[in-house]
């Protein structure tokens, strides 16, 4: 070992190996990803062999999104005040053992409790990595690429775990689906131990009115959603549930702004660029759960593809979202600032969904669906590596943790909504089609309705896009977030 590196600080050791930092923090992502869809592909075989009912089967996903998104604001000051590297690292084994309990379940009630675990260590582990990758890349044109392999792997990893989960489920078990992040989790953790510097705790406290207010608005406002697709927007339950959480979220604003240690700071969200990335990154994966939820049908009980071709069908679109991700942060951002790329890659996403309007019942993958997914795909890339650099850029190291949890709670909250509303729409759609239709009892009605709730719900996903595009080209401008001279700064 040279005697530069010797004498070297912690920090500086850390930062000599932050690209293999950055592979570390890739994987995590990656994990977290994944399991969005993964486990959506393993649902069937689970159900077969559990003997859950139809009824139960929404829970899979249900705990998991109940719990990760409610927990993620936490998480992320959590990290900012205990340090991130054992955050970071507690939410990798939590994570990893929960996935192995639910592979291991042999009834439903031990696969929802695990699912409700990864959600919860998963808010632990996304905030983390992302503050993690704000506080190690700190030069501007490294910072870039780090950013566009890290939205890249956003972008990307929804898609990457249909055709991941079709394979394991196909070949090996529906319990794989779950297994496989302990071979991710594993040497993350052993790569985390041995490379991350703890960079010691915050002399601050947690804010506890701020954490209950914020755990319990958003456990509501994402329970809301799920309720609403299921039972629909005029339910009581429904609208109970988003009216305590529009109370219960007011109420943390107003505590945060009166705090002196607030959980989070009003300074993370004042910042047009940052505040226009947060609304970005919620409306584009609103619109983006149309493209994964209704092609995935449309390609497997329409077209008859199987899930593994259902899974190798939208490579293309994962090799969109890599070219544009891991380029417009280090070429495009820096020049034209925020306002250019997001916009564009919400128009992008928006002509995208438009071409999947035109699908039939028997369209071609080449003329109806792979347009669409290549435009998509180089419109997210845009989206969500900017947003994603964005969403952090210019926080004090003391607020990176929250800032991070901010990107992965309005993706999530975003989700929420996507699902719920597109969902509606769909169901609305198959029945005034099969109402109008003079023979609606035959298969072939019942699949152009199929069809035709798919086409209504991308012209209303591709509405969101064209909203974000409006508000993200009025919101952000062509400056970069800038520190703010009143923040408090410490210690990483």
């Amino acid at each position: 070992m040279s005697e530069a590196v010797a004498g070297a600080t912690p920090e500086q050791r850390q930062h000599s190996r932050r690209w293999v930092i950055l592979a570390i923090l890739g994987i995590a992502q990656l994990m977290v990803v994944l399991d969005a869809t993964i486990v959506n592909i393993a649902l069937p075989s689970a159900q077969a062999d559990l003997g859950f009912s139809d009824s139960n089967r929404q829970w899979i996903i249900t705990a998991y999104a109940l719990a990760f998104g409610s927990l993620l604001l936490f998480g992320g000051r959590l990290s900012d005040v205990l340090g991130r590297k054992w955050v970071f690292f507690w939410g990798l084994i939590g994570f990893a053992l929960a996935s192995a309990l639910g592979g291991i379940a042999q009834d439903f009630t031990v696969l929802v409790t695990a699912r409700a675990l990864q959600g919860a260590f998963g808010a632990l582990l996304a905030p983390a990595a992302l503050s993690l990758l704000t506080t190690t890349f700190t030069d501007p044109k490294e910072r870039g690429k780090a950013f566009g392999i890290y939205g890249a792997i956003a972008g990307a990893g929804g898609a990457l775990g249909l055709l991941l989960g079709g394979i394991l489920t196909e070949y090996l078990s529906w319990r794989w689906c779950l297994w496989v992040n302990l071979i991710l989790a594993i040497p993350a953790a052993i790569g985390a131990i041995v490379l991350l510097v703890h960079q010691g705790r915050r002399k601050a406290s947690l804010d506890i009115p701020g954490t209950i207010t914020s755990v319990l608005g958003l456990l509501a406002l994402v329970y809301g959603f799920t309720k609403a697709e299921t039972d629909g927007w005029t339910s009581g339950v429904t609208i109970g549930l988003l009216v305590v959480a529009f109370v219960l979220l007011a109420a943390f604003v107003w505590i945060e702004i009166g705090s002196k240690e607030p959980m989070l700071p009003m300074r993370v969200l004042t910042d047009r660029n940052r505040g226009g990335a947060y609304l970005g990154l919620a409306l584009a994966s609103a619109g983006l759960f149309g493209v994964f939820l209704f092609l995935t049908y449309y390609l497997q009980a329409t077209l008859g593809y199987s899930p593994i071709t259902t899974g190798l069908a939208f490579l293309p679109m994962i090799g969109a979202i890599m070219l544009t991700a891991t380029t417009s942060t280090a070429l495009i951002l820096p020049r034209t600032g925020p306002r250019l790329p997001v916009t564009l890659g919400m128009v992008l996403g928006m002509i995208g969904l438009l071409l999947f309007t035109q699908i039939g019942v028997d369209t071609a993958y080449v003329t109806h669906v792979l347009p669409g997914l290549l435009v998509t795909g180089l419109g997210l890339g845009l989206v969500f590596a900017c947003c994603f650099e964005v969403g952090t850029m210019g926080v004090e190291a003391n607020d990176s943790g929250v800032a991070s949890a901010m990107v992965n709670t309005t993706q999530q909250v975003g989700g929420s909504i996507g699902t719920a509303l597109l969902s509606t729409i769909f169901a609305s759609a198959v029945t005034g089609f099969v109402v109008a239709s003079s023979d609606p009892e035959s298969p072939a009605t019942q699949a152009a309705a199929q069809v035709d709730g798919y086409a209504t719900a991308f012209w209303w996903a591709a509405g969101i896009f064209l909203l974000s595009a409006v508000v993200c080209g009025l919101l952000m401008t062509r400056d970069l977030p800038e520190h703010d001279p009143d923040a408090p700064r410490v210690a990483a």
